[in-house]
């Protein structure tokens, strides 16, 4: 399997980073600071992205996306991890691919708008009695004439308060299990719908997280996802690619960065008269992380090629989210350990990089979950997933 960038991969790479170090990285310690960004600020950045052709390049060219493939996408998320999510969100705005599911008449009133920026979505499945198990949800949809009455509670929702639409799961066939609950695209503004409160995070500082309330809202027939019944198999079909890159590709971005500043720091920190990063013991964790970074970006990478060639990467996304979670915690906790006293300061941005880091391990399944689901392909499908000479 080849690897080498081509010059227009590594040129979009660098516009990317340059976009972060001129733009974003300048914002990261206001936002942590304050837990907000200015409406001003995000237009500004969001405009200046657009303007490279940097916003919605997840989605085709023919809904007026970059068109990028998956392999070019994860390299734009690996820099994307390298700044702060909120930063991220508003400056670049990769568009959830479950929205290619919409039909003619959704597309106008929700695709286009949200590709040209104009309308932004979260993903609303998270529940109090659901998180890793998504089919465990209680939000209920029943068929009210031609249309639909949706009740239920969600929590979690990313960058709620900012968004003005959702893609909502409800069950819509209490017999049917899994297979009985169904997608809705759900305005904030619908009669009945109510937005909770901002539930604070230990870490993505700017980003809310917020609960959502809804009491009978009335749908019609135009608001139902795909199809009825499919709404599992429809977020796991697409929701795979953002775990890969919004989990994956940016804990090995936000990794890299981390380990940036752990070189730099090791070799202008002097004790005992030379540089920390003279001796051993802080060598080894400077060689442990590049070890594991360029382990989980291989990985990543094969994941990619894999979704571009067969359009299925299941297993593999499951094994990046693991690696590239853990190998984050374990870099940005030798970073810690490597800053001293400073790593556990706000003055640095390590502290930061610290607590930001935790959520990956948790968020878009488990790593225990993940875990689970490759444990059980392996007992279907054996060496296939780990050996290709087999």
């Amino acid at each position: 399997m080849n690897f080498d960038l081509t010059e227009e991969q590594r040129l979009l790479v660098a516009t990317v980073r340059r976009f972060i170090d001129e733009h974003l990285a300048p914002l990261e310690d206001q936002v942590d600071r304050e837990g907000v960004l200015a409406p001003e600020t995000a237009r500004a950045i969001f405009k200046k992205s657009q303007a490279l052709g940097l916003y919605a390049t997840n989605i085709p060219t023919t809904f007026g996306g970059g068109g990028l493939n998956a392999f070019d996408t994860m390299l734009l998320e690996e820099q994307f991890g390298r700044t702060s999510d909120i930063l991220i969100r508003r400056a670049f705005g990769n568009v959830y691919e479950v929205l290619l599911r919409c039909s003619a008449s959704q597309v106008k009133r929700w695709l286009l708008p949200s590709v040209r920026g104009e309308r932004t979505c979260s993903i609303a499945i998270t529940e109090p009695g659901a998180g890793s198990d998504a089919a465990s949800i209680k939000t209920r949809a029943v068929r009210d004439g031609d249309g639909w009455r949706l009740s239920g509670h969600k929590h979690y929702i990313s960058d709620g308060l900012f968004s003005d639409f959702f893609v909502v799961s409800a069950v819509t066939d209490l017999a049917a299990g899994s297979r009985g609950i169904s997608l809705f695209l759900v305005d904030k503004d619908s009669a009945g719908f109510t937005v909770g409160r901002d539930q604070p995070m230990m870490g993505l500082r700017g980003t809310s997280h917020i609960e959502m309330f809804f009491d009978g809202i009335r749908l019609e027939a135009e608001n139902l996802l795909g199809e009825e019944g499919r709404g599992m198999r429809q977020v796991l079909e697409t929701l795979g690619r953002v775990r890969l890159g919004q989990v994956g590709a940016r804990a090995v971005g936000k990794a890299a960065k981390v380990l940036d500043l752990m070189v730099e720091h090791a070799r202008e920190r002097e004790q005992f008269g030379q540089p920390i990063g003279a001796f051993q013991l802080v060598q080894q964790m400077l060689a442990d992380s590049a070890i594991e970074i360029n382990a989980a970006r291989l990985l990543l990478w094969q994941a990619a090629a894999e979704i571009d060639r067969s359009g299925d990467g299941r297993e593999l996304i499951s094994m990046v989210k693991v690696h590239a979670a853990e190998t984050l915690g374990r870099v940005v906790d030798r970073a810690v350990q490597v800053f001293g006293g400073s790593g556990f300061s706000k003055d640095q941005p390590i502290e930061r990089y610290y607590r930001d880091a935790r959520i990956y391990r948790i968020f878009d399944g488990t790593s225990e979950i993940h875990r689970t689901v490759l444990g059980g392909a392996l007992m279907k499908k054996g060496a296939a997933l780990y050996d290709p000479a087999s």
